[in-house]
């Protein structure tokens, strides 16, 4: 896998399919650890099966799986949009198709707020979302800096607390607000969530907001695995403009 390099920040991802395909952005799951190899735990791995049609990036991102970058107290959702949009200019991929698991739905989310003349359509499964649950994702982060720690000497308590805060102190998916989601006109398919960290109410609540949303209840067992990529690939392909 190849790097972006953005000052001290290193970002690393790897591409598959026709170097001439609509670019398709794959943002992991995992929570503070998304990382592309997360992809072969998902009920099937976009980067295997998008890669006939799409030319297809899927990246660690910062601090999680190859990627690294300094920790600050200002840390935010936002940092990470940076780090996509810088890769996705690194690679000349002016516009962009976006499919993310987990935490990569909410950060599908924040590039439709930051740059949404470049995101042509977005696929979110199983968005994270807050409902009775932010003590599990306090938890989730907590984990993650405790084992990044020890190579940050450098970074003071208050830092990685106001880090914590600035990630998941907010409401509804917790990078956008349920009033930006109302006013996204991008097109989404939401594949549903159901469980603790993707909630199934933020799920279905995505889909009732946005003007251009589809909502996939069944997709990740049986034959619904198949039917789900089958509609997510059509999906990707009638908005790869």
């Amino acid at each position: 896998m190849p790097n972006f390099q953005s000052g001290a920040i290193n970002i690393h991802y790897e591409e598959s399919g026709p170097a001439d395909g609509f670019p398709v952005l794959l943002i992991a799951p995992g929570g503070m650890k998304s990382a592309a190899p997360v992809w072969a735990n998902a009920p099937w791995n976009p980067i295997e099966h998008l890669s006939d049609d799409f030319r297809v990036i899927a990246m660690d991102q910062r601090n999680a799986g190859q990627s690294s970058a300094p920790v600050t107290a200002e840390d935010s959702w936002a940092s990470y949009a940076q780090d996509q949009l810088g890769l996705m200019e690194h690679l000349g991929a002016e516009r962009f198709l976006v499919a993310g698991m987990c935490i990569g739905g909410a950060y599908a989310m924040g590039l439709i707020e930051a740059a949404p003349e470049r995101v042509a359509a977005a696929v979110l499964f199983q968005p994270i979302g807050l409902e009775d649950n932010r003590d599990a994702f306090y938890q989730m982060y907590d984990g993650w800096a405790a084992e990044l720690q020890p190579q940050r000497p450098e970074v003071d308590a208050s830092a990685w607390a106001a880090f914590r805060e600035n990630m998941y102190g907010g409401d509804f998916l917790f990078n956008v607000s349920r009033e930006f989601t109302a006013s996204v006109t991008t097109p989404l398919l939401v594949l549903k969530g159901n469980d603790i960290y993707h909630p199934e109410a933020i799920s279905r609540e995505v889909a009732a907001l946005a003007a251009n949303a589809t909502l996939i209840e069944d997709w990740k067992e049986g034959d619904a695995v198949a039917s789900a990529r089958q509609q997510t690939i059509a999906f990707l392909k009638e908005h790869a403009n």
